[in-house]
């Protein structure tokens, strides 16, 4: 696998919103909009010599909901998986 690129801030937030979006988007087509009541994506990142990134989802779905808190932790390797390719695609040397 190649290196990283040297990451600019303006790369670094990009990456941020690729990870959150994706994660987002994920869940989205898993549940209704209309299911959630409060959704809020974390992505915290570590860049010195490499780029570590730490993704949190929490979901608080309707009583009606059939949704599982599973989900939350698969939209989490979805978004990794993701930002992999990502990181791939536009990022690597």
């Amino acid at each position: 696998m190649n290196k990283l690129k040297r990451l600019s801030s303006e790369d670094l937030d990009t990456i941020s919103e690729f990870t959150a979006s994706a994660a987002e988007n994920f869940i989205f087509k898993k549940v209704s909009r209309k299911e959630v009541l409060d959704f809020n994506v974390d992505v915290k990142m570590d860049y010195e010599e490499e780029l570590n990134v730490e993704v949190e989802v929490h979901i608080v779905f309707d009583d009606l909901s059939d949704a599982g808190d599973e989900i939350a932790g698969e939209a989490v390797d979805h978004a990794l998986n993701e930002l992999g390719k990502f990181l791939d695609d536009n990022y690597r040397t």
